[in-house]
């Protein structure tokens, strides 16, 4: 006899079926990359906000430090005073310092403009140095300058050449109109009634009575006075947010306490 071999058929798919699987695939693939690609431009982004909220950071923990350092070394430090070089006068320098009222005749310090009096290095230099930290009209670049106290005038004297070195970039608090009003978009609680936002905000010791902020402080309202430097950066990131195209910013406070005596 012969053997009756069974003949298995197989089946396969047909060429709609194919079409459709190979559709599915382009549609979930083009999905994944889509979704890859916003992901890699979100962290590169989120990188470049991360780096520019970090670099405010840090400017802002050294100006807490030099207004903490403010008056140092003080007269009391010495049982006979050297010259006016190797101690700091006053823990804030004041211009123009015969007349120098924080509102109103001060070119600094300002809501902009600092002028911190300190030896930035006592164990290497015996000199007593002016810090100062300055947001020119116009402009978003914080500036920062260090010279040894001579002299003349601090505000001459830390605008000589070279002296003003960009210091934190992007600093919007006194930001154009124009800008402030994109800014609010974002960030409506930004920029209270549309004004530009003060870096420097002073408290004024009174004859130990409660401290005033500068100016209220009346005839305290010198230089020589302040006691604390409220310190507020507004900081716009580089790139804009990779969602919603709009800017990124943060705001940072900090607040410098004078420890050293101004007698």
């Amino acid at each position: 006899m012969r053997n009756a071999r069974a003949i298995t058929r197989q089946a396969g798919f047909s060429v709609l079926e194919l079409l459709v699987a190979a559709a599915i695939f382009l549609v979930v693939a083009g999905t994944a990359f889509t979704l890859l690609g916003a992901a890699q431009k979100r962290y590169q982004t989120d990188s470049q906000i991360l780096a520019s909220f970090q670099e405010a950071r840090l400017g802002l923990d050294q100006i807490v430090r030099d207004v903490d350092d403010s008056g140092y070394p003080p007269p009391n430090h010495f049982s006979v005073l050297p010259a006016t070089n190797f101690y700091a006068a006053t823990p804030f320098a004041g211009s123009p310092s015969s007349a120098c009222f924080i509102g109103t005749t001060c070119a600094s310090p300002q809501d902009f403009d600092l002028i911190v009096e300190t030896s930035v290095d006592p164990a290497n230099s015996p000199n007593v140095q002016w810090v100062r930290y300055q947001l020119p009209a116009g402009s978003t670049t914080l500036m920062r300058g260090v010279t040894n106290k001579v002299a003349m005038d601090p505000v001459a004297a830390t605008s000589a050449a070279g002296v003003m070195v960009p210091y934190i970039q992007n600093v919007m608090n006194n930001a154009t109109a124009g800008q402030i009003s994109a800014i609010r978009v974002a960030y409506p609680t930004m920029f209270p009634a549309g004004a530009p936002v003060p870096i420097f905000g002073y408290t004024c010791e009174t004859n130990g009575t409660t401290p005033l902020s500068c100016p209220t402080a009346g005839a305290f309202n010198t230089p020589q006075n302040i006691l604390d430097v409220e310190i507020t950066l507004i900081v716009q990131a580089t790139a804009v947010d990779a969602q919603t195209g709009l800017p990124r910013l943060v705001e940072l406070h900090g607040r410098g306490h004078r420890l050293n005596p101004n007698q």
